[in-house]
């Protein structure tokens, strides 16, 4: 039986995506008779009707490309169901395309946002199967997405190259790595990279026990402190304030960025030589690594089987050792913030790792 699929890859890039889409289009076109349309920059193109009939060869030699070969683009949920300006209903406009492209299925690769909208989709009738993508590994329902494991190795790999530097001059370099709502990221690399420090926004923290751990190691013969913050870390009194408040408070201090704050207060506090170090989008970019090739492979396969067996409204799923799928409806807008009896954290502490909140030995 033919099966037409409608692919597209939404929100922020991260290693694996075309890996991913690679799976799905081989396993399609071993397991059925499947043709495959690559819609353009994620939903904006389903919105306004750009797409293209892929070929056979533009499947091959992408499972090491970083990127995405088919665009993306950020288009919120929350205004998914309002008609601005433009006078453009997109949930009407990306059913009427799935129409016009006379898909079977349509393949969303994405975050928490990208859910959410397949599952709007899937709510209004439409064959929707979603793949989980996030270097920030907070889609409910999976153990890993894919693109966190390369993402904790290039952000491992900052933290390295801060531990020589920040020996050779005896500084104190606070590292701010990618995770707005969760930790994830943030605390496997901060354990992987050693770091003394390593601040989540599942863990408000208290600025006097960082400069503790600062100041007790540049008092020791180990002169310089590795910390490792998650962008979305906050302290107590901002953990009691809500979003827009955060960012004014920070905003009317001078700070665009949490590791310039901390960075300043420590040298105040400590006297240290403090530094922040920002990596950015370098945790986004490039290829993926053996693990996210693998994985993306297998959750490619996946999608492929659900779209042969014709069962819908799923999203591909890590479960231990298991590929498996979960209802769309069941983890779309769910959060999967770090717990804080995470065994990972008890891993840190049990080394020392501070998290700034005094629970550490």
């Amino acid at each position: 039986m033919k099966r037409r699929i409608g692919i597209l890859t939404s929100g922020g890039d991260c290693p694996g995506l075309n890996a991913t889409i690679r799976g799905v289009a081989k396993a399609a076109y071993e397991l059925f008779d499947a043709e495959i349309v690559g819609i353009a920059d994620g939903y904006r193109g389903l919105i306004e009707g750009e797409w293209q009939e892929m070929k056979r060869s533009q499947f091959s030699g992408i499972l090491t490309l970083g990127g995405t070969i088919l665009g993306t683009s950020r288009q919120p949920f929350r205004n998914m169901r309002i008609i601005g300006d433009d006078n453009v209903d997109k949930v009407a406009n990306m059913k009427e395309n799935y129409e016009k492209m006379k898909l079977d299925c349509l393949v969303t690769l994405g975050g928490n946002g990208t859910h959410k909208t397949a599952n709007l989709l899937s709510q209004e009738g439409l064959n929707v199967i979603g793949l989980p993508k996030t270097i920030d590994n907070d889609i409910y329902g999976t153990d890993f997405t894919f693109g966190f494991h390369t993402a904790v190795d290039i952000a491992t790999d900052v933290l390295d190259r801060c531990h020589t530097t920040a020996a050779s001059h005896g500084r104190c370099l606070v590292v701010e790595i990618m995770g707005n709502k969760a930790g994830w990221l943030t605390l496997y690399s901060g354990i992987a990279g050693g770091a003394d420090v390593i601040l989540l926004p599942e863990v408000p923290y208290d600025i006097k026990e960082v400069a503790r751990v600062a100041e007790a190691r540049a008092r020791s013969k180990k002169a310089f402190s590795i910390i490792a913050v998650a962008e979305g870390a906050m302290d107590r009194k901002e953990a009691k304030m809500k979003r827009k408040e955060r960012e004014a408070a920070r905003a009317a201090e001078g700070f665009t960025c949490i590791s310039a704050r901390i960075a300043k207060q420590l040298a105040e506090m400590v006297g240290v030589e403090a530094r922040n170090v920002v990596p950015g989008h370098i945790q986004r970019g490039g290829s993926p690594n053996a693990y996210d090739r693998v994985l993306s492979t297998q959750f490619g396969v996946h999608a492929a089987q659900l779209i042969r067996d014709g069962q819908y409204g799923y999203t591909v799923a890590l479960c231990g050792n298991s590929i498996t799928h979960n209802k769309l409806e069941d983890i779309a807008g769910v959060p999967k913030p770090v717990p804080q009896d995470h065994q990972m954290i008890q891993v840190g502490r049990d080394m020392g790792i501070s998290f700034g909140d005094k629970q550490s030995k």
